[in-house]
């Protein structure tokens, strides 16, 4: 019976990994191989040219304008995202402002409006938030000249200096929601003694906040900087959505960048080496995020 295990163990494994090595690791393993031809994905004919493709992105200025917005992303979205999202889970779950360890009065509500985006596709999203900025019936403008300020009314997506500020603000919205619950969970674990303790102390909600709270919950906010790193590297879809990387390339990414040059262009190859590059920028990403934001785990009982 013992040695029957292991045909058993083998029968539920092998198919399991067999689709991932025929759906997850082959696709990698083909742009790798891709990004080292000319192939313009429209026959079956191509030229094997090496580390070209390559050398060509090292000297490509829209290469680099999508990486820095890239990096402008991975650097704003998660301080954004995590810091609204801790602050509106300390108001529902926390404190009250009078020396109680309870939340704000709706809290259940306003946790259900919070996490409404999460239930909608990003292409939803993106449809609404342009409809929202649309410079002449946008909710937006509209609600602006409605009170009289109609000077900070703008072409939202097509301003080169407001485009990509507007896109990183759907981004946060889009986001933060999930976090508002996430973190809140985290701190529904957290013993009431400790906040009862630190109100009688006559602790202040931002001293609690970042001496309290944001010690007990470092870790899920490790994992969420770590998720939002990830979603600002790519930031893809939102875009294509939105702005299509313009006007003039100041919302570009470079997700959108290799989709332009694969399925514009038509250079598959150098998409594809865009594509590898996007790999190894996720992987480092992922693993120097969790290096900077490791510390010692705080646990109670």
């Amino acid at each position: 019976m013992r040695h029957g295990k292991y045909p058993l163990l083998a029968a539920f494994l092998l198919p399991a990994i067999g689709l991932y090595a025929t759906l997850v690791i082959s696709p990698y393993a083909q742009a790798f191989f891709i990004a080292m031809t000319d192939w313009q994905g429209l026959s079956s004919n191509f030229n094997f040219v090496g580390f070209d493709n390559f050398r060509y992105l090292l000297k490509d200025s829209y290469m680099w304008n999508a990486l820095w917005h890239n990096i402008l992303l991975m650097v704003l979205l998660p301080v954004l995202t995590i810091a609204l999202g801790l602050f509106l889970a300390s108001m529902l779950n926390v404190g009250d402002g009078r020396g109680r360890v309870r939340g704000v009065r709706g809290s259940a509500v306003f946790k259900i409006v919070f996490f409404a985006p999460q239930v909608l596709s990003i292409a939803i999203i993106g449809v609404l938030w342009k409809e929202v900025y649309n410079p002449r019936s946008g909710i937006l403008n509209g609600g602006l000249r409605a009170i009289g300020l109609d000077g900070l009314a703008k072409t939202w997506l097509g301003d080169p200096a407001v485009a990509f500020w507007a896109v990183l603000a759907v981004m946060v919205w889009a986001n933060a929601g999930f976090y508002v619950v996430l973190f809140g969970a985290a701190m529904q674990s957290i013993p009431r003694d400790i906040y009862e303790a630190a109100a009688l102390d006559g602790t202040g909600r931002w001293t609690t906040l970042w001496r309290v709270t944001l010690p007990l919950v470092w870790d899920t906010v490790q994992v969420a900087w770590v998720y939002l790193a990830i979603i600002a590297l790519d930031g893809f879809a939102l875009v294509q959505v939105m702005t299509r990387g313009g006007p003039n390339f100041s919302t570009d990414v470079v997700g959108q960048r290799m989709y332009d040059v694969a399925f514009t262009e038509f250079k598959f190859g150098l998409g594809s080496a865009i594509g590898v590059v996007m790999f190894f920028l996720t992987l480092s990403v992922t693993v120097l995020a969790l290096r900077l934001t490791r510390r010692e785990r705080i646990e109670f009982s």
